[in-house]
């Protein structure tokens, strides 16, 4: 296959990778209210490239970050992780345009890739642990700077493809790994959750582990337990939000937090409520 046909079929693949790496660590299948404004970022800032025609590494990395630090005050909130395939999605919009036009496919697409999803982390990081405004503009110019010295590291290769295959898998498996890594801290929380009697102790390791939540976790509804386990989820983020944060924005986390917990606890009731009356071999199961 030729080089534009290749960068075709990467920008293809890339977005169903991110589509179900995003799948698997928010459960939310409807993706695209979450994308559309990267995609869009990310378009806009391919159009500003391509009409230019000034496309070296330091240009892409910089528009990149330009357009991950837009994505970052007008999408919604998100941890470093979503930051990072937001921003990746914000790369693969910014290739089409030279995808398309059959200029060099696969290092243009190679380097928004990589550029755009440390954009995206590194903005995300910024908002996301700091609250101070003069140090999150460092953080967001260091990342810039992280942003042009990756967006060069596909050139070094040699073979385009092959630069634009390693980073197209790298970001997906990075992303998976930190899913992974960050099961015990939220085990850990929604186990105080639990002694706090905000949720049963069987659906702790079920709702935590990157596995096992992806089933029903013996509730009646499977769509309900993945909405039990996204709020479960973001009431970890919330507390780890907490954490550092001057008193006023720590009070606001903490009332998101109270309604959580009473969104769990009534969902938590109506599907018992639910397995009890559907008799009582699946009220043991939803027990165990």
């Amino acid at each position: 296959m030729t080089d534009p046909v290749v960068a075709l079929v990467l920008v293809a693949s890339a977005f169903v990778a991110l589509a179900m790496v995003w799948f698997f660590k928010t459960l939310d299948g409807r993706f695209w209210a979450s994308w559309r404004t990267p995609l869009a970022a990310g378009i806009v800032a391919g159009v500003v490239l391509r009409l230019s025609g000034f496309t070296p590494p330091w240009a892409v990395a910089i528009v990149l970050t330009l357009a991950a630090l837009y994505v970052r005050l007008t999408g919604r909130e998100s941890e470093p992780v979503d930051g990072m395939l937001l921003g990746a999605v914000t790369g693969i919009a910014a290739a089409i345009a030279f995808v398309i036009d059959g200029l060099s496919g696969c290092r243009i697409l190679a380097e928004c890739l990589a550029a755009g999803a440390l954009a995206g982390y590194g903005t995300t990081f910024a908002s996301f642990h700091v609250t101070d405004r003069p140090r999150q503009f460092l953080i967001d110019v260091a990342t810039a700077a992280g942003a042009v010295g990756i967006a060069w590291l596909p050139r070094l290769l040699g073979d385009d493809c092959a630069a634009a295959i390693a980073v197209a898998a790298i970001i997906p498996l990075i992303a998976v790994i930190t899913v992974f890594r960050q099961w015990p801290d939220i085990r850990a929380q929604l186990r105080h959750e639990a002694s706090l009697g905000f949720m049963n102790d069987g659906d702790v390791r079920r709702t935590a582990h990157p596995l096992l939540r992806l089933g029903s976790g013996g509730w009646a509804d499977r769509k309900a337990h993945r909405q039990f386990v996204r709020l479960a989820n973001k009431i970890a983020l919330r507390k780890r939000q907490q954490r550092g944060r001057p008193d006023d924005m720590a009070r606001l986390y903490q009332v998101e937090i109270i309604k959580l917990r009473m969104q769990i606890m009534e969902m938590s009731r109506i599907d018992r409520d639910v397995v009890s009356a559907s008799g009582p071999s699946d009220t043991i199961a939803r027990s165990q």
